[in-house]
């Protein structure tokens, strides 16, 4: 039995988003929380925002949040090299349960959202480089996940 050699994911930039070694698993984003007022930050930060405590953990947000607010753009992902984003695509902004609003691709057609949405991150090749996938992370709704 002959199986296909999957080539390493890495991220379009590194320190925001975790790269599962299952292909199935949703990617994690990396953000920090404040021990003192529990405030979650995205993308990571040494300072809290809200109360200005040095004291911050870093911790994994799970890719899951409500849609907020999208739009469609109608040209190429620019640095894209997937046929799939050649006629366009969408944009999100997403609230992650804990509080951080990530803005993000989506996937998938302008018919397939609605605000107030459940959806789910997951990776997406934008190219192939070095022998590599680059992969950055956008969202999809939850009932038409694969």
């Amino acid at each position: 039995m002959m199986t296909q050699a999957t080539r390493q994911r890495v991220p379009i930039k590194a320190g925001y988003f975790t790269v599962p070694d299952d292909p199935a698993a949703a990617p994690r984003f990396l953000a920090t929380r404040c021990e003192s007022c529990g405030e979650h930050f995205f993308p990571r930060r040494a300072i809290c925002a809200r109360c200005l405590s040095e004291h911050t953990t870093d911790v994994e947000l799970e890719g899951r949040g409500t849609l907020y607010s999208y739009t469609f753009v109608h040209f190429p992902l620019f640095g894209s090299m997937n046929v799939e984003h050649m006629d366009g695509y969408g944009v999100g902004q997403v609230d992650l349960p804990e509080g951080p609003r990530v803005q993000a691709p989506l996937a998938g057609k302008q018919m397939d959202f609605r605000i107030g949405q459940a959806l789910v991150a997951e990776l997406d090749t934008l190219r192939e480089e070095a022998g590599c996938d680059i992969v950055l992370v956008r969202f999809r709704p939850v009932e038409v996940t694969r």
